[in-house]
């Protein structure tokens, strides 16, 4: 299926709640978002995990397509979080022996440490696209963590400054998605929330990392950023300390994080060269939105960016949200990008 055509489309950040068959959500809630290996969150012994999680993924991909979505991801449900089932695959890092960080929360972070080059080994996610791609009738979409990202993740043991360490990361995230694009998925995603977390630094290198991880990768590409989970952060800022610089950046398309925080909407002049995924649900309540309540936010974002360049999305992945509260956000963001969608086009 190739990408849509019709104005306002609809996607998924990424990821999609996992069975609590699969995981244990406590030990989900005690790891936060984990940057180690997390392997007590599974309930299905190693045997026969990737069976049962393929079967959740099924499971998944139906229920977005179900939902109406336009856009759909694999749920990312054989993940333990975002960006440690990429992260961790690499050459180069220490997974045993862990040293942390202070992250966004100002707390120290269990983390991986760099004791050597980092190198792609092989693939990585290039299964899941493929099985994706075998069991969606949809367009398709798969992310990896940005390069950025990456190098905030990991206890620095090796490298010279933390721009070496980026820039090597940017060549490892490339490959994949390299890789990737070759399957034929549609489109492949950057998660990048760490830009927002460290702008000083972002505003040096995050930007030459990613274009560097985006080189020759053909589009749709999108570079995602967040103030984090909703389920997870609760007080959270109504703009972001580094949004105007991705406008320089290889990436067609910027995902944005609106409904929670009540995002000033001004900000997205800054991007007037972009496709602006525009987050419409709000992920840090259990309350469903109504399509009145998505056509209403759609509509305010209409006010600063033409509809052939407006998408409609969640604000986030949805991995810490009940399934039916999950579920029944997508269906009212399709309805409602459905609703503004006939009063686009008459």
């Amino acid at each position: 299926m190739t990408y849509p055509t019709h104005p306002i489309p609809t996607t998924v950040v990424g990821s999609y709640p996992q069975p609590e068959w699969l995981i244990d959500r406590g030990a989900l809630e005690h790891h936060g978002v984990p940057r180690v290996h997390a392997h007590d969150i599974w309930r299905v012994a190693e045997p026969w995990r990737a069976a049962a999680q393929d079967d959740a993924t099924i499971l998944a991909i139906a229920e977005i397509e179900r939902a109406g979505i336009d856009i759909v991801s694999d749920g990312e449900i054989r993940r333990e979080s975002y960006s440690n089932y990429f992260g961790l695959s690499l050459d180069g890092l220490d997974t045993e022996n862990i040293g942390s960080v202070i992250g966004a929360n100002r707390r120290a972070t269990p983390v991986p440490r760099v004791v050597g080059p980092i190198r792609r080994k092989g693939p990585v996610e290039v299964r899941d696209a493929e099985f994706l791609l075998r069991h969606a009738t949809r367009a398709t979409k798969i992310t990896l963590p940005g390069p950025f990202t990456l190098a905030q993740q990991c206890e620095n043991r090796f490298y010279k400054d933390e721009e070496e360490l980026a820039m090597d990361f940017a060549v490892a995230v490339n490959e994949e998605l390299t890789a990737l694009k070759s399957t034929g998925v549609d489109v492949v995603q950057l998660d990048e929330p760490w830009v927002r977390a460290a702008p000083d630094k972002a505003a040096r290198y995050a930007v030459k990392a990613i274009d560097r991880a985006l080189a020759g990768v053909p589009g749709p590409t999108v570079v995602h950023i967040c103030l984090g989970y909703g389920h997870l952060v609760h007080n959270k800022p109504s703009g972001y300390a580094f949004l105007p610089q991705l406008a320089d950046s290889a990436a067609a398309q910027i995902s944005l994080e609106a409904a929670q925080p009540r995002l000033d909407l001004g900000v997205l002049k800054d991007l007037s060269s972009k496709t602006i995924l525009l987050g419409v649900l709000d992920l840090g309540t259990e309350a469903v939105e109504t399509a009145d309540d998505v056509a209403a936010r759609l509509r305010a974002g209409l006010g600063h960016i033409a509809p052939e360049r407006l998408v409609a999305a969640p604000d986030c992945g949805m991995k810490y949200l009940p399934r039916d509260v999950a579920f029944g956000k997508l269906r009212a963001l399709a309805e409602g990008a459905a609703i503004v969608r006939r009063e686009v086009t008459g």
